[in-house]
């Protein structure tokens, strides 16, 4: 039944968000570890010092770097104690905002 528009028979809430970006699909724990890594930089450096620094190759070089590391066997990278994946992970974060930065500049 529906009055002034409004569903009323329907115990449960209707969103119409079909097509829509799903956040809760990525894990928690993996962003927390991620955050971590940024929590560091931050620190070490200063909050988004990781958008000045050219070139953005840099990037792709310490994730690969971080990736084979934890090939060979290193969980976490030995300067920090924090995961070589989340520190990848951050790496590859950055390069994806440049990604996308660029193509609005297009």
């Amino acid at each position: 039944m529906r009055k002034d528009n409004i569903r009323t028979d329907d115990p449960i809430g209707v969103k119409y968000d079909a097509g829509k970006v799903r956040p809760s699909l990525v894990p928690t724990g993996s962003l927390i570890e991620i955050a971590k890594v940024l929590e560091l930089g931050a620190k070490k450096y200063s909050p988004d010092n990781w958008k000045l620094v050219t070139p953005h190759s840099r990037y792709t070089d310490a994730a690969l770097r971080h990736i084979y590391a934890h090939l060979m066997g290193e969980k976490n990278d030995p300067e920090t104690g924090l995961s070589h994946l989340a520190h990848a992970s951050a790496c590859l974060m950055f390069l994806i905002h440049f990604e996308l930065q660029e193509s609005k500049n297009v």
